[in-house]
């Protein structure tokens, strides 16, 4: 059965990448969410006062891919110890945040969040937000498939590429 997710890791070039090789993984899409703005644009975003994220949502096949497998890569490619950053992406539009689009998987983020944190998984306390959605605004059109289409980019070549390395041998048994 279809269904969706919507994650804010940081900046959305690096984690749609990693979504999107997922086996079970229907579409990623990048885009905006959580703020107060109706349609903002990337440039308003990047300001820092529109109050959304740069998220990705997620169209997945439950019956191949979990939402629970999905926070798992969630968790993998960003640092969610990190308040409103992520290394030099620094604001609020890049704050680490689970849009959960049910009570279901609110329960599902909820507690893998509270295990990984009683486990000390990270050695700062997580900082990550478990809101329900409301609101999501579709990225300009050359956000999408961002580092396949922009390889020589300095910023993909520096931070997007190496995330999504490390992302495909950690995952290479759950890849398209």
């Amino acid at each position: 059965m279809e269904k969706e997710a919507t994650f804010g890791a940081g900046c959305f070039w690096c984690v749609e990448a990693c979504f999107n090789e997922l086996i079970g993984v229907i579409s990623v899409e990048p885009g905006y969410a959580g703020g107060a703005v109706i349609d903002p644009t990337y440039k308003e975003v990047c300001e820092g006062t529109t109050g959304h994220a740069e998220v990705i949502r997620v169209v997945f096949d439950d019956e191949i891919i979990s939402f629970d497998e999905l926070l798992e890569v969630f968790w993998f490619v960003h640092d969610p110890t990190q308040l409103n950053r992520q290394g030099n992406d620094v604001g609020s539009q890049y704050r680490s945040v689970i849009f959960y689009h049910d009570d279901i998987q609110k329960g599902i983020a909820e507690n893998v969040k509270q295990n990984l944190s009683v486990n000390k998984v990270w050695n700062n306390p997580i900082v990550t937000e478990i809101v329900a959605i409301n609101n999501y605004y579709e990225a300009e059109q050359y956000h999408h498939n961002y580092l396949a289409l922009n390889p020589g980019n300095s910023y993909c070549q520096m931070v997007v590429r190496p995330k999504y390395e490390k992302f495909k041998k950690v995952f290479e048994d759950r890849l398209k």
